[in-house]
């Protein structure tokens, strides 16, 4: 073998030796079994929590079966990883968290309607068993009538809403209101269906 062919092999030899010998086994990370950090919590207040005013005058005549009844009574059939603006996803939520459940009203009113109940006692349950969550109570009402009077009721919601938590054993000093009158929106549709589900109290833990 010519001494050039044998120099080229040991070459070739000592290069192979040398890329084989970094192949070893390397440490891998363990795999994570940490659940998903991800569900959607409370939105966070705009304008540093000042709400704006603005909802309803007219007759009261409305169909109530339009205004929300019984949509989303059970959490246990709610999707947590749902598109938080999915129309569903609204219709069950509103703006409020999802351990909780928004409320609604009937037109130009205040008032805790009976079929509405049971959303704050769920709501109450939950803030009972949780003595460090806290919540804002943000009312909202629909675009009929004027700002000054909807910021108005929209806060007489809210009010109410706050009462009831508070016979039902949840602490004052947990709960703030605020609110929005007809200024925020979930649904901008000009009809009923809308109107309904924008006459509402929202639930967000802080």
């Amino acid at each position: 073998m010519k001494p050039m062919t044998c120099l080229f092999a040991a070459l070739l030899l000592t290069a192979s030796l040398t890329l084989l010998g970094g192949c070893g086994p390397k440490p891998v990370a363990p795999y994570s079994t940490q659940a998903n950090t991800n569900m959607p919590e409370g939105k966070s207040l705009e304008n540093g929590g000042q709400g704006t005013i603005t909802e309803e005058i007219g007759p009261s005549e409305e169909s109530l079966d339009a205004s929300g009844t019984g949509r989303g009574e059970a959490l246990g059939s709610l999707n947590v990883n749902s598109d938080q603006n999915s129309e569903e996803y609204k219709r069950t939520h509103g703006r409020s968290s999802v351990e909780m459940q928004p409320i609604y009203f009937d037109f130009d009113q205040a008032s805790i309607r009976a079929d509405q109940v049971g959303r704050l006692e769920h709501n109450a349950d939950y803030l009972n068993g949780h003595p460090g969550a806290r919540v804002i109570i943000e009312g909202n009402c629909d675009e009929r009538g004027t700002n000054e009077y909807n910021l108005a009721l929209g806060e007489r919601r809210a009010l109410n809403a706050k009462n009831y938590l508070v016979e039902l054993g949840v602490s004052p000093d947990r709960i703030r209101t605020i609110s929005y009158g007809e200024e925020r929106p979930l649904f901008t549709g000009d009809d009923e269906f809308s109107w309904s589900q924008n006459r509402r109290d929202d639930f967000v833990l802080e």
